[in-house]
């Protein structure tokens, strides 16, 4: 049963989060949101208390997200590929390298893209 658990509160989030550039009033947002920790609750399962918890914390801005749609998912993409560019370029000792190659990462036309946006 605890993974019929888990599965069911990841739907109830995904229920949530579905709600995002929809509008959503506030009362169906509360009724969403309510379900998704009753389950969390309902569970024992420390797991979902934990997962629980976070939502919690990041409740400003997940309810955000669903008023406006925005996210810093590209700004996180990235900041991974430099840490990753970062880490294979380790033991460089010329740091103005290891900037260009990080650059030339970051940039669209490397990544594929082949008119600017």
């Amino acid at each position: 049963m605890p993974v019929l658990a888990a599965w069911n509160a990841k739907e109830d989030l995904l229920d949530l989060l579905a709600l995002a550039r929809t509008h959503p009033d506030r009362e169906h947002v509360a009724r969403l949101l309510h379900l998704f920790y009753q389950r969390c609750a309902d569970s024992d399962l420390p797991e979902l208390a934990r997962l629980a918890t976070t939502i919690e914390i990041w409740w400003p801005q997940i309810l955000a997200f669903l008023h406006t749609g925005i996210t810093n998912a590209g700004s996180e993409g990235t900041n991974r590929v430099i840490k990753t560019v970062a880490r294979d370029a380790y033991g460089f000792r010329n740091p103005i390298n290891q900037r260009l190659r990080t650059r030339c990462a970051t940039t669209r036309k490397s990544r594929g893209h082949l008119n600017p946006a």
